[in-house]
């Protein structure tokens, strides 16, 4: 069965594309206490929720090992953005008292998925709001709004199943994001959609620091993932000469 990995992912909102096609999904994030439930699909795909302190080296290491000999389609990655986003740069000056290399920490945790995946020589991608990844890391290999893929989400199913209240339906609303990749990523196509006027729901309703306001704001945009999916998902005769190809390494 071949895999998809998606670090700092607490909703696995990235994943169900994938999961939903038949592939064995991991969902990385330290909030994932161990009990989260595998979430099964009718494909024989699935979505594991793990647990896992991503700021650690270790871990690191020891996912490396863990995922050496799989399959891997494709790494994913959604960083905190908190110490990086445009949006928190009024925070930035007091946050660099208390720890003057915090931003230097916080691409270092973004570049470290690059890394793993490369060490693994598959395709990854890493996304972050616009700001300081930019000018610290490199330039992202595009921007994007949520809206520019809202198509992918049919109007029976427009309304968002886990935040309806403070997310548009079809993902109608502006979030200027970035998106870094490499080793073989395809960029997904524009379905666009008209966006809501004005900010976001999340800009006007969610406000603080609780972990439920974060999560809410970093969820992957559901028509996102799906073009992501559709761009980078391999064909049958394409998995068939993988497979032959994976088999062949390991000879």
């Amino acid at each position: 069965m071949k895999t998809v990995i998606s670090f700092y992912d607490y909703t696995g909102e990235a994943l169900k594309p994938w999961a939903e096609a038949g592939y064995e999904c991991f969902a990385y994030d330290i909030q994932h206490d161990g009990f989260t439930p595998t979430e099964l699909f009718d494909s024989g795909g699935c979505i594991r929720y793990m647990m896992a302190d991503l700021h650690d080296e270790i871990t690191w290491q020891r996912l490396l090992k863990r995922h050496a000999d799989d399959d891997i389609a494709l790494v994913m990655g959604f960083p905190v953005c908190t110490d990086l986003a445009g949006s928190g740069a009024c925070h930035w000056t007091k946050k660099a008292e208390i720890n003057p290399d915090f931003q230097i920490e916080a691409v270092n945790h973004a570049q470290r998925i690059a890394l793993f995946a490369d060490d693994l020589n598959v395709p990854w991608m890493v996304e972050n709001p616009v700001g300081r990844l930019s000018t610290m890391w490199r330039k992202p290999n595009f921007y994007f709004h949520p809206w520019h893929f809202g198509g992918y989400i049919d109007m029976d199913e427009a309304e968002h199943p886990l935040y309806p209240t403070y997310i548009a339906p079809r993902d109608a609303y502006p979030k200027k994001t970035g998106i870094w990749s490499g080793g073989g990523f395809n960029e997904p196509s524009k379905r666009p959609v008209c966006p809501e006027a004005g900010y976001s729901r999340q800009h006007l309703k969610l406000g603080g620091k609780s972990a439920k306001t974060k999560n809410i704001r970093s969820a992957t945009p559901r028509g996102f993932a799906r073009a992501v999916f559709d761009a980078n998902d391999e064909g049958p005769l394409d998995k068939l000469i993988h497979k032959i190809n994976l088999c062949n390494s390991r000879i």
